[in-house]
């Protein structure tokens, strides 16, 4: 257990756990489709910040971070390694009892993984064969299945992501962010 912010309700950092994930490749009764639910996904403590970008002006704060993290592993069995992220952050100053904070306007993001490894387990009563050829299909196209998840996947981490940033304005003052 890595340790987080329980100040602002956050007892412990990972792992991240995203409810559901879809993905869909091709249509008709050929098409592939899974579901994969509870994916607890552990690794992001290890993020980096890589780049911040900033632009402040006395109604508005953007914030552009560039982020990296080393490697990502999730109980859906699927590693990855080298994901970068970008996320921006659009939020407006507001006072409370004499304290200025920030509210969030926007949170946007986009991720790319440098290498992605995915398998099942368990198909078809234990069939080994076609767990076999499952697993080398699904590492074969790895990129193509990530691309097909990406929609899904960011729609879910941006959710996470608002949740927690939404949080941390709310509990730390503006001029905790902001140094004039």
């Amino acid at each position: 257990m890595f340790p987080g912010l329980p100040q602002l309700g956050y007892p412990e950092v990972e792992p991240i756990v995203l409810d559901e994930v879809h993905i869909s490749l091709g249509g008709g009764p050929d098409g592939y489709k899974a579901q994969f639910r509870d994916v607890a996904a552990k690794g992001v403590s290890a993020l980096r910040i890589t780049g911040l970008r900033t632009r402040i002006t006395d109604d508005e704060v953007q914030l552009q971070l560039a982020l990296h993290i080393p490697k990502i592993r999730a109980a859906a069995k699927y590693r990855s390694n080298g994901v970068k992220a970008k996320v921006f952050i659009r939020a407006k100053p507001f006072l409370v009892e004499g304290h200025k904070y920030l509210r969030l306007q926007q949170l946007k993001m986009d991720f790319s993984v440098e290498n992605i490894k995915m398998g099942v387990e368990n198909v078809h009563d234990g069939n080994t064969i076609l767990q076999a050829a499952l697993n080398l299909f699904i590492n074969s196209n790895s990129q193509e299945l990530l691309k097909e998840m990406k929609p899904d996947l960011r729609r879910k981490l941006v959710q996470v992501m608002t949740s927690f940033v939404e949080k941390l304005f709310a509990q730390v003052p503006y001029d905790a962010w902001i140094i004039d």
